[in-house]
């Protein structure tokens, strides 16, 4: 990602840029499939893979957000999201149930959506015969990956709501 942010802030190579966002996206998704395909999923990348989408996804909103090819508000809304989730570890280790809970579908779905678009939004950025077509699409797919994103941390709290609801009447 240092590499991309230094694309886009320093000599606004964009088709450098892109294809680096587009390649980034890619690796992260043929990653997970071969490590499911070969049963070779471990504690450490079920932490390690969300937090390393997270990180390409801040570094992507500031560089589209310092370029103005985004509000502000869009960059800010999205880690937003997970400011909301930073206290889950620490009851869910409080409960003894370990340091996360599992990825589900709905979160995966908004994290695509989201690598989806910032690509997209990229190349509407910039004057040529596909670029009104990149900005509808990318932009859906912006505003749907946010809400999903959002949707699924209300979700990660309703299932820590279940969990500590569960240990008090156990404790019974």
């Amino acid at each position: 990602m240092p590499v991309f942010l230094w694309l886009v802030l320093g000599p606004k190579a964009d088709g450098w840029a892109v294809a680096l966002l587009m390649l980034a996206g890619f690796s992260d998704w043929l990653d997970g499939k071969i490590a499911r395909a070969w049963n070779q999923t471990s504690r450490l990348g079920r932490l390690l893979d969300p937090l390393a989408d997270r990180l390409y996804i801040l570094a992507t909103l500031f560089g589209l957000a310092m370029r103005e090819i985004i509000p502000w508000w869009l960059a800010l809304a999205i880690p937003l999201r997970d400011v909301m989730l930073l206290g889950i570890p620490i009851i869910l280790r409080r409960l003894g149930y370990g340091p996360a809970l599992p990825v589900h579908f709905l979160g995966k779905a908004a994290t695509a959506n989201l690598l989806y678009a910032f690509p997209l939004l990229f190349l509407a950025h910039h004057p040529s015969w596909y670029a009104e077509a990149a900005g509808i699409v990318g932009w859906s797919l912006a505003i749907w990956g946010t809400g999903l994103y959002w949707w699924s941390g209300v979700l990660y709290w309703v299932q820590v709501r279940q969990l500590t609801s569960e240990a008090k009447r156990l404790k019974r």
